[in-house]
């Protein structure tokens, strides 16, 4: 990290000016007649990728984060900063952006990365909430466990953290080197699976915290959409066989370089999927169905949880979050899982409800999870801790359409990803800085990224000014 001075500097390469390194001035967070400061309901969910009917997916049934939806704003085009679980939730819980060295994998320990730095839920536990853990909140439960006023908390699943059900699938776990099948359909209550039992525990945790004097901060952490696809059977009968959407661009985008693609190792892990080669049409039918199911499973505990909160007489004074830490891919350019950086994987939901917050409004602005800290503590009228890296997107919340970020930046291991009003570029740099791969996708006309159009000299002036853009982020992280 760089000094103050140079921290400045940085902000402004990236679009955000001094007001956001001062204290919050909104009124969102000021305390009304000597009350509680706002409570926050901090929803992570994981694999979560914009599959949603509130971000244009009709046939993706998701009633209780579309009614959140129409009670917040949602954020059309927000990004993650990894496309990769625990470095994901490492930036946006501490508020930095990744580097060579610092939040690159899946294992990722906050603490470890960058020690010394109050993250997210330590900072508002400083400033007198009452902080809980349920779930996956950071990939490690102990990672960074003084930010919770509670031990985190996760369900107990038998030793078994893929939270098979039926014998069989447990069977086969074991027999698999703990992998298992990708998905199961057990004819059993919503509480049977992980994610059922992390809602009943928001729920209690909502009902004692209703009567505490201080404000909370409590974060749920749903494991669904992630593999295993395993949700009950209710959730798979919610869609049709014959209806399920495949994949329009099942190829490798012409042009692209063998650094953008991967073996999508994490899926090969499981029982019944082929080493090498493509999926058979009804294999990847069977997984884009149970990643439906997973999702609609996922959505209506929240839906429980968002169901409690208001029936508590929560909802007014509570701000409500709900993001997924990257995106997935479901078959587009002959990819599963996440680890790459198409927009597929790092394009990811983010919706937000609060008091004062314009209901039913969607923003196109470019927005980042390292917007997520500096917004929740204006939200709470909290001082903006000095390390922040990220723009407070609190403006759009009243008023979605104004000016705002000129990009947002991305990176996964070697590859540095930007993103801008019209284009996506990366480039992949050698220890020595060498640029050894690249690609540029033109959003608009290529919004799927079908054709890398980096090498052609039409755009030599377009790949040198976004090639600028990330040498400058990149030379500030250093």
């Amino acid at each position: 990290m760089k000094d103050r001075l140079n921290r400045r500097e940085f902000l402004k390469v990236v679009g955000i000016g001094a007001a956001a390194l001062a204290a919050p001035s909104s009124a969102f967070g000021r305390r009304r007649g000597g009350g509680k400061r706002p409570n926050v309901l901090f929803i992570a969910v994981d694999d979560l990728r914009p599959q949603l009917g509130c971000y244009g997916h009709k046939r993706m049934i998701s009633p209780n984060i579309d009614r959140l939806a129409g009670e917040g704003v949602t954020f059309l085009r927000s990004y993650c900063q990894v496309p990769v679980c625990g470095a994901s939730r490492a930036s946006l819980l501490t508020g930095v952006r990744p580097a060579r060295e610092r939040f690159v994998g899946y294992d990722t320990w906050a603490e470890k990365d960058l020690p010394g730095v109050p993250v997210l839920p330590k900072h508002f536990k400083g400033n007198g909430y009452h902080t809980i853990s349920n779930g996956k909140i950071f990939h490690h439960r102990a990672d960074c466990k003084d930010g919770w006023s509670e031990p985190a908390w996760h369900p107990r699943g038998d030793g078994n953290w893929r939270n098979y059900l039926t014998a069989e699938n447990k069977k086969a776990a074991r027999g698999n080197s703990g992998g298992g099948p990708a998905y199961e359909s057990a004819d059993v209550p919503d509480n049977a699976y992980f994610d059922g039992k992390i809602a009943d525990k928001g729920i209690s945790d909502l009902r004692r915290l209703k009567d505490i004097a201080k404000p909370f901060f409590l974060a749920l952490g749903f494991l669904k959409p992630h593999l295993p696809f395993n949700a009950p059977k209710r959730y798979w009968d919610m869609y049709k066989r014959d209806q399920i959407d495949l994949a329009d661009n099942p190829f490798r985008p012409k042009g692209a370089p063998d650094a953008a693609l991967h073996n999508w190792g994490e899926l090969r892990s499981y029982a019944g999927i082929p080493k090498k080669g493509p999926l058979s049409e009804d294999a990847a039918t069977s997984l884009v169905h149970g990643y439906y199911a997973c999702v609609s499973y996922t959505d209506a505990q929240i839906g429980r949880v968002l169901d409690a909160l208001d029936r508590l007489g929560l909802s007014d004074n509570t701000i409500v979050v709900l993001w997924g830490d990257h995106g997935w891919n479901l078959g587009e350019h002959g990819l599963w899982c996440k680890h790459c950086n198409f927009e597929t994987s790092l394009h990811s939901p983010l919706i937000v409800r609060g008091p004062g917050v314009k209901a039913g409004a969607k923003t196109n602005a470019l927005t980042e999870y390292l917007d997520i800290y500096p917004s929740l503590c204006e939200l709470c009228g909290l001082s903006l801790p000095g390390h922040l890296e990220g723009k407070s997107f609190v403006p759009l919340l009243k008023k979605p359409n104004l000016p705002w970020k000129e990009a947002v930046y991305s990176r996964y291991f070697n590859g540095d990803s930007v993103k801008t009003d019209r284009y996506r570029y990366t480039q992949w740099r050698r220890k020595n800085s060498q640029v050894y791969a690249r690609m540029l996708y033109d959003h608009k006309v290529d919004l799927v990224e079908n054709v890398n159009i980096a090498e052609r000299p039409v755009n030599e002036e377009v790949v040198e000014k976004l090639s600028r853009m990330l040498d400058e982020v990149r030379e500030a992280d250093r």
